[in-house]
């Protein structure tokens, strides 16, 4: 990539993800049992579900089994600090996976005691897709500039 457009391009890109992150964002309210209580469609879509058969589901199933162990920390950690935020994937109905950055917030009654949660989801699937994409544009403009 030209080194006076990189800038450009940047901004350009920057701006279309804050966009596509305010339209994207998914949200769940997690019971302290650990089961869905709401899901909004945004993040049903994300999912490729329908948001009425997430009901009731244990929260952590969105995610690979392989994720839940990391994701399990993260819930702790935002049981002592109040939240968390961190990327990992979810499952897709379909079979298929979608970069997500996930926050956590616990949520307290009057007398603090731990009630549920909120999980905020943004799909980043177009995104990372995006990264991938303008790192491989600069590997093989930096591997052209070496070799001219």
């Amino acid at each position: 990539m030209c080194c006076a457009a990189k800038p450009l391009f940047q901004k350009s890109f920057y701006s279309t993800k804050v966009a596509f992150d305010h339209l994207q964002s998914g949200v769940a309210w997690v019971r302290a049992d650990g089961t869905l209580g709401t899901v909004n469609s945004a993040l049903a879509a994300t999912l490729t579900a329908d948001p009425k058969g997430l009901l009731g589901r244990d929260w952590i199933t969105m995610f690979p089994k392989l994720e839940q162990e990391r994701i399990k920390e993260a819930y702790s950690q935002m049981l002592l600090s109040g939240k968390t935020q961190f990327d990992t994937y979810g499952h897709r109905a379909d079979g298929t996976y979608a970069w997500l950055n996930v926050l956590l917030v616990a949520v307290h009654d009057r007398k603090m005691r731990f009630v549920g949660h909120h999980c905020l989801v943004l799909d980043s699937t177009h995104a990372k897709i995006l990264e991938d994409r303008v790192k491989e544009l600069e590997r093989d403009a930096f591997n052209a500039a070496k070799q001219a």
